[in-house]
């Protein structure tokens, strides 16, 4: 009686189809290459693992009983089935499967966000079968989510190096410092002395920021915030001094309602960088991601 599947058993099914397929056992010889004798041994052993018999063979001719016509139905179910794995497992060793979760610092340019697309875009056209989570995260827990290994890539700035992570330049942002309409020095912007800006009440970051060539330390900072929107209320209260991307401000000061205190001197430009874990093997989903975000960015491959 067949209660588990065997390889033995899978060649011998193999050899009951040949032949029938055939139509015979003498001639699904030249099929299998071995001898008639061979054949209908491996034959019978089928038929004693089963429990039952397949055909009639013998003078009068081969025939099928009317289980064997049963079982060739479902054996070439079974073996179309196997083989269909076969495919799928190849097929697997060059598809890139699982989950990529990626972070970006939010109000990047529109630039940066057409390259992200475009990676995706190209990263798509792969062979893969990988969910994609895309989060958008303060500059503040962005590296602490990829030591965590809450995300497996991020794009954005940092001001330190950790050994743990990886750091790949990929473009540069341009940050400018602005008043509202509602401040003092609304009429007297675009070219304010750095020393004047610095006795005003000035909006923060309440994280970090890459090395900014302005003596900030000496500012009065009375009010602080974790993302750009923030900082943008801080300003238009007309209370607070603060520094913004300046595409992002860009909609505001053609309404008015913003301008630019000295954007020669009281600017700073930093670098986004993409960053991974620093692992001696890279996962393949996200070295390929790498590599495609590398490509949108025009820059040279890892």
């Amino acid at each position: 009686m067949l209660n588990t599947l065997s390889s033995l058993d899978l060649r011998l099914i193999r050899v009951f189809r040949a032949v029938v397929d055939a139509g015979g056992i003498s001639a699904a010889q030249s099929t299998l290459n071995v001898s008639q004798s061979t054949i209908s041994n491996q034959l019978a052993a089928l038929e004693t693992r089963l429990g039952y018999r397949l055909c009639e063979r013998g003078r009068a001719g081969f025939a099928l009983t009317a289980k064997g016509s049963q079982l060739l139905h479902a054996s070439r179910q079974l073996l179309d089935a196997a083989e269909a794995f076969c495919v799928e497992a190849r097929q697997l060793e060059r598809k890139l499967v699982g989950q990529l979760r990626i972070g970006v610092v939010g109000h990047t340019t529109m630039r940066a966000h057409a390259r992200l697309s475009e990676t995706i875009r190209r990263f798509r056209q792969r062979e893969e079968a990988v969910e994609l989570v895309l989060s958008m995260l303060a500059p503040g827990t962005l590296e602490e989510a990829l030591i965590n290994g809450e995300i497996h890539l991020g794009i954005g700035y940092f001001w330190h190096r950790s050994p743990s992570l990886q750091y790949l330049p990929l473009f540069t942002e341009h940050q400018i410092a602005y008043c509202s309409q509602e401040h003092p020095l609304f009429q007297q912007t675009g070219n304010m002395p750095v020393e004047e800006v610095a006795r005003h009440d000035w909006a923060w970051r309440s994280y970090p920021l890459p090395d900014i060539p302005l003596p900030v330390e000496n500012w009065r900072i009375t009010a602080r915030a974790d993302n750009m929107e923030a900082i943008a209320v801080l300003i238009l209260s007309g209370h607070h001094l603060g520094f913004l991307p300046e595409h992002f401000a860009r909609p505001m000061v053609e309404q008015g309602l913003l301008r630019a205190l000295n954007p020669a001197q009281l600017c700073y430009h930093p670098t986004f960088h993409m960053v991974t874990r620093q692992n001696s093997r890279q996962s393949e989903v996200v070295s390929a991601f790498m590599q495609d975000l590398l490509a949108a960015h025009q820059l040279p491959l890892a």
